[in-house]
């Protein structure tokens, strides 16, 4: 049967429930049979799992139909984890489940993590066998680090005897492979022109926060010297794309001879106010980097994106920050856990028309960082004239504005609120009205990007050693 692997939508996520369900049922009669049957994937975590970027599907090329797919976790810095991974009963053993395993891992590694683990049932032949067919091997399962799932198991009245944990250790991508890095989006917590500059530009405060979600950056090495964009973006001609800009900034700044293949991937809205080409542009700064081994420092680096947009150091020093100045003078700033309700009303909001509103608030008091921290600043100068223009972002607005604090980021139009709990955000994700796109997303002190040129740094460390 012919098929093809991509990563999933969240419009397939009935359809992949429907698919676990079904492999379930192959199940029945066998000692783990109850404790399957009373159990099912939580369709808003497989929405998440979907919208990280973390699961993949097989789709049936005649119909178009998904008859498997597989779900990754991120387990810690250097570790990914299978949390569900399944297969129409009617596809088996045409090389659907092969595929899928193999596509995932080949992912885990280009992504910088150094072994995936899962755990499996250790009598059944398309488990605990086949895995071991693909190069995974068993471990103790006794290991403090399975304490949780072990426990789970038992509430759940899983046989203990019949659970097994096993890891697949994967090897550092070789030097012209591709490598896979973060490109997260940010909020602007709060956001004030507080003053204009002789040379037209406006004086900002805001505080921004990094988020666990955004886009994705795929790398190759070229040792040509060119730099091009293998991914298409209608809007944005590769010529202008910041992507490709950022990388041939880095090049004539550091003479590096070294070229590279770019390829991104969507997930930030564009013109929403999260910064997505920003943070796209800095991760290229920042991997290739690492990955040319130019030996930019960070202030250096900073100064390189400073001049590809007034957003992009921040991105590219990796931490939520204070920022005043055009956005450009960061200090880093503390901020609690907090997870968020990002919604998009799907409607772009042109950044240079709102800065060109002749109603658009100018001379707004200047705030601290204290002040910030005691709630007194989480206001956004642009929202009245978003509201005036954008009628969309107005009824998001409001419909968020009747279950929290509802914020606008940067110049929009996506908009936010903060919560305390997971448990908030998905709950307001589940009301949202149709008409937009709800996310959630969690509030980070260090970047993902951050923590993936640690991985892959660590990874190139073990290959040396």
């Amino acid at each position: 049967m012919a098929f093809r692997i991509e990563r999933a939508r969240v419009a397939q996520v009935s359809a992949l429930c429907a698919i676990e369900r079904a492999a379930i049922e192959l199940f029945q009669g066998h000692p783990v049979w109850p404790a399957y049957a009373s159990m099912s994937i939580p369709a808003e975590l497989l929405r998440e799992g979907i919208e990280a970027g973390l699961v993949w599907v097989a789709i049936r090329e005649t119909d178009d139909r998904p008859v498997g797919f597989i779900w990754l976790e991120i387990l810690a810095d250097d570790q990914a984890g299978i949390c569900d991974f399944n297969v129409l009963p009617a596809h088996g053993r045409q090389g659907i489940g092969a595929a899928l395993l193999e596509h995932a891992c080949a992912w885990a590694r280009s992504a910088g993590y150094r072994q995936v683990l899962l755990g499996t049932v250790a009598d059944v032949p398309w488990n605990a066998p086949f895995y071991a067919q693909h190069g995974f091997v068993e471990v103790d399962k006794q290991d403090p680090a399975f304490a949780f799932a072990l426990q789970r198991d038992r509430d759940n009245g899983f046989p203990d005897p019949l659970r097994v944990f096993m890891r697949r250790p994967l090897a550092a991508p070789a030097a012209t492979e591709w490598t896979t890095w973060p490109a997260p989006a940010k909020l602007n917590l709060f956001l004030r022109i507080v003053g204009r500059r002789a040379d037209g530009y406006h004086e900002l405060q805001t505080v921004f926060r990094i988020l666990d979600w955004g886009d994705e950056i795929a790398l190759r090495v070229r040792p040509d010297g060119v730099i091009a964009r293998t991914s298409e973006l209608a809007e944005v001609p590769a010529e202008q794309d910041l992507v490709v800009r950022a990388a041939r900034l880095l090049k004539n700044h550091t003479g590096c001879a070294l070229g590279a293949d770019i390829a991104v991937e969507k997930r930030v809205p564009m013109g929403g106010g999260l910064g997505g080409g920003s943070s796209d542009a800095a991760t290229v700064l920042v991997a290739l980097n690492a990955l040319w081994q130019t030996g930019v420092d960070e202030d250096a680096l900073a100064e390189l994106g400073r001049q590809l947009g007034a957003d992009v150091p921040v991105f590219t020093r990796g931490r939520s920050a204070w920022a005043e100045g055009i956005g450009e003078i960061l200090r880093p700033i503390s901020l609690p856990k907090r997870w968020y309700i990002v919604i998009d009303p799907r409607e772009k909001v042109p950044t240079a028309g709102l800065f060109a509103a002749p109603e658009l608030t100018r001379d707004a008091p200047a705030s601290t960082i204290s002040n910030f921290t005691a709630g007194l600043a989480r206001d956004n100068t642009f929202e009245p004239v978003v509201r005036a223009r954008h009628p969309r972002v107005a009824a998001a607005l409001d419909w968020l504005g009747n279950h929290a604090t509802a914020q606008l980021s940067g110049t929009g139009g996506c908009l936010f609120a903060e919560l305390e709990s997971i448990e908030q955000a998905r709950r307001l994700v589940r009301r949202c009205p149709g008409e937009f796109s709800a996310y959630v997303a969690e509030g980070m002190q260090d970047s993902p990007l951050r923590l993936a040129v640690e991985r892959h740094r660590g990874g190139s460390r073990q290959e040396a050693s």
